[in-house]
């Protein structure tokens, strides 16, 4: 069994003492990458349930331990369990039961003494969530903060807050100070790190008139920095001066800003985001302010001068933000399930680490089987928010490419304009076809283009080959399908028609050179009824479509009616031939939802069950098909959250052959793929056919490969084979200390070739984002200069 597709983002990562790894929460396991290269080195497996944080155990001052030390992490999960690892080997060292599922932990640098000596000692600092309290009552406190002596794996202390869900902790650089965002307050802990003992803590409130997301601490000063719900960010300084230090603080006509009886000097408020502010982190000097949200830019604040400079064009949504310990790289990631490696202090974008695109969340895009399979290279194709088409490999868990579909600028803040509404690839993965969806604008200005693509050099890229606008006028496709061992496609249309395209090589193209490209060869309809699906046989002699209920067979070279068979229960919606054949699977999802089987040959039903299902395959070279089946939603439970059951059907038997439960089930979808050459070589030559195995998506687009004919409980172990890259060895002599030098290249000769200006230079000047642009007093001269004609200068 292979799994994979989890999300590189449900958790702010870590990194490792020098710098040179990032640890990353991945499900219920923690990828270890390389910063250098962007690949993977090593995971940690071990928890049961989703990680949802990893804290690096901070080196001790002594020298001589730094390197014993520094990789060294404690991760906490779902499952409740707090474990220690040795990152470097993938070894477990030993597990804390908490036994409540842990959402956020933080571990500061505490030192306890013992026989007179400062010796550290880790305690966890953990958000849990009191699953001993009913969830359906509004009011229940069920989030809470506990402390955990991670020496002695017990709990000391009492809660130090109750909250009605649990919230994430923020640690200062010292550890000094801690705090959640609470509603429209801040919680704040003063910790004793030295001579640590509980009943010392000290806590204050700090108040806002909007709902607080995200809090930040100053590495030196007494300041706090805290983001809202409509994109302000406020700045208390001198907090805790009262409570914490016993100090007098400054009075109240003196406390510009402070709300009430808050614990705080002054209050500044800073505005650019539109929207909820996402993450703040201060720089390691403390001169500056990091700042993202919705809008997918960094934004940089000085927070002496109040100026800002700003790292736009990230693509999606920001999430978290975090720094290595000497700040030369950073990292942040994206709601897209990518995390950008950056080079401070200009934030260029060294490296990128994608995990499979996460779905697209708009009421709009409900439509069932978005996503493409490439069953010969074991890709599977997903439209993405950006309008790209990404190619992720299910059997090394990496993105292998991504297509841009439509030429259009995507601002995450925008409403949805446009969506790529269907994805097709043929079965060698050859060729690829795509529709993508203009949405009306008040009922007018919509557009649906029928795309086709040609393969290119590797898996995974295509190239664009020709564009259809309104294939069928205004209606839309509801499917296409290639005909195997040809060029030819064929697009069903609500409106009542279908068309058989063919590929032709006899376009010229305006330099007189022959371009292949896609024409229409014949157009089919039946009693006027809007086509729902269609699919050619496996032999490609045969193509079955369905009018609404009733399911015609055409011969695609003639484009001739060879037969109709009996009408279904209610409109099919996915229709397929079942591997070589003669029998064709029918899929039904409306109110009456019925699976049935039919036989070609005869132009019969061969069986039929009254099946909810939400998606179905069917096998390219064996009789046999499955079909995902929706589950009752649980009580209280989401959509979102509803499990299912995929279930393995021969076709002569209604009898199913094998059963599997699964989870989130909605949303989800199912394939048959090609079996690569490193799964069990005996099961492949007992099968005696061409080895295909079945791939299952949830709707979070967490995937599993496995084999549905092998029960076996040797199976079900996790496929161990990835793509993990060696890491690079490490550091020694003057590079550890001062890094590389850098090399040395012979300087070119440059010729004397005069300078010729450009004929429109108008066109570049304005060219770039209006963040970065320079104001109008420094363009105009610029500008002016730009349309003067340069002359030499002879001296005669």
């Amino acid at each position: 069994m292979i799994t994979g597709g989890q999300s590189y983002v449900s958790a702010p990562p870590a990194f490792s003492a020098d710098g040179r790894l990032l640890l990353v929460c991945s499900g219920r396991s923690v990828s270890v990458f390389s910063t250098s290269t962007g690949m993977l080195v090593s995971e940690l497996e071990g928890h049961e349930g989703d990680v949802t944080a990893v804290v690096v155990v901070p080196p001790p001052a002594n020298a001589e331990a730094v390197a014993k030390l520094a990789t060294y992490c404690w991760t906490a999960g779902l499952d409740g369990e707090l474990i220690y690892w040795d990152f470097a080997a993938a070894e477990l060292v030993r597990k804390v039961h908490v036994g409540l599922p842990v959402h956020s932990m933080v571990i500061p640098n505490i030192t306890r003494t013992v026989k007179s000596t400062e010796v550290y000692t880790p305690f966890a600092f953990v958000s849990v969530v009191d699953t001993t309290k009913p969830a359906d009552k509004k009011k229940a406190l069920r989030g809470q903060v506990r402390i955990y002596d991670l020496t002695k794996g017990r709990q000391v202390g009492c809660l130090l807050a109750e909250t009605r869900k649990p919230e994430k902790i923020v640690a200062s650089v010292s550890g000094e100070f801690l705090g959640i965002a609470n509603k429209r307050q801040l919680y704040i802990w003063s910790i004793p790190t030295e001579g640590f003992k509980p009943d010392k803590i000290r806590k204050i409130k700090l108040c806002h008139t909007k709902n607080l997301t995200t809090l930040a601490f100053h590495p030196s000063e007494r300041t706090v920095a805290g983001g809202d719900s409509t994109g302000r960010i406020l700045i208390w300084r001198g907090f805790g001066k009262a409570k914490f230090s016993g100090a007098t603080g400054a009075g109240n006509e003196d406390r510009d800003g402070v709300r009430g009886q808050d614990d705080a000097d002054i209050c500044t408020t800073l505005h650019w985001h539109s929207s909820e502010v996402k993450f703040l982190k201060f720089a390691s000097d403390g001169a500056y302010l990091f700042s993202g949200g919705m809008e997918g830019v960094i934004v940089v604040w000085h927070l002496d001068s109040g100026k800002k400079r700003y790292k736009p064009r990230l693509g999606s949504p920001l999430m978290f933000f975090v720094d290595s310990p000497d700040s030369s790289i950073s990292c942040v990631s994206c709601t897209s399930n990518q995390v950008h490696l950056l080079k401070m202090p200009n934030m260029e974008v060294l490296k990128t680490i994608s995990g499979i695109k996460l779905p697209i969340s708009s009421p709009d895009l409900s439509r069932r089987d978005v996503c493409g399979f490439d069953y010969t290279n074991g890709l599977v194709a997903i439209p993405t928010e950006d309008y790209c088409i990404q190619f992720y490999s299910l059997f090394e868990n990496t993105e292998v490419s991504e297509v841009q579909v439509c030429e259009r600028n995507f601002q995450p803040v925008d409403d949805i304009t446009m969506s790529i509404s269907l994805v097709s690839l043929s079965i060698g993965g050859d060729f690829m076809c795509t529709v993508d969806v203009k949405l009306p604008e008040e009922e007018l200005g919509g557009l649906i283009t029928l795309k086709f693509w040609n393969h290119g050099s590797r898996a995974g890229q295509f190239h664009l080959s020709t564009v259809i606008y309104e294939p069928h006028s205004d209606a839309g496709i509801s499917a296409v399908a290639f005909r195997p061992g040809k060029n030819m496609a064929v697009s069903s249309s609500f409106g009542g028609n279908f068309k058989v395209w063919v590929q032709s090589s006899s376009l010229q193209s305006s330099e007189g050179k022959s371009q292949s490209g896609w024409r229409c060869q014949s157009v089919g309809s039946y009693k006027k009824k809007p086509m729902t699906a269609a699919a050619f046989s496996g032999d490609g002699s045969v193509l079955a479509v369905a009018a609404e209920s009733v399911i015609t067979l055409w011969d695609p070279d003639n484009n001739a009616l060879v037969g109709v068979i009996a009408e279904a229960l209610s409109p099919i919606t996915k229709l397929s031939f079942i591997g070589t054949s003669t029998y064709l699977m029918s899929l039904s999802q409306s109110s009456k939802p019925q699976v049935a089987v039919w036989n070609a040959s005869n132009l019969s039903m061969q069986w039929s069950y009254t099946l909810s299902a939400e998606a179905a395959c069917c096998s390219s070279s064996m009789s046999e098909f499955a079909v995902l089946s929706l589950l009752s939603c649980p009580e209280g439970g989401t959509p979102a959250e509803q499990d299912g059951v995929i279930l393995l059907f021969d076709a002569e038997n209604s009898s199913p052959v094998s059963s599997f439960s699964v989870k989130k089930a909605k949303g989800g979808s199912i394939a048959f793929v090609k079996d690569d050459s490193s799964m069990d070589a005996h099961t492949n030559a007992t099968r005696g056919e061409e080895a295909s195995l079945l791939v299952y998506v949830n709707g979070s687009h967490e995937y599993v490969i496995f084999d549905p004919r092998n029960n076996e409980e040797s199976q079900i172990s996790k496929h161990t084979q990835k793509n993990i890259q060696a890491d690079e060895p490490a550091r020694i002599g003057y590079a550890s200390i001062y890094g590389e030098l850098p090399k040395l290249e012979l300087k070119k000769e440059v010729l004397d070739i005069p300078f010729i200006p450009s004929e429109r230079p108008w066109e570049t000047i304005f060219t770039g984002s209006s963040h970065v642009l320079p104001p109008l007093t420094k363009l105009c001269s610029a500008f002016l200069a730009s349309l003067l004609e340069k002359r030499p200068v002879s001296n005669e």
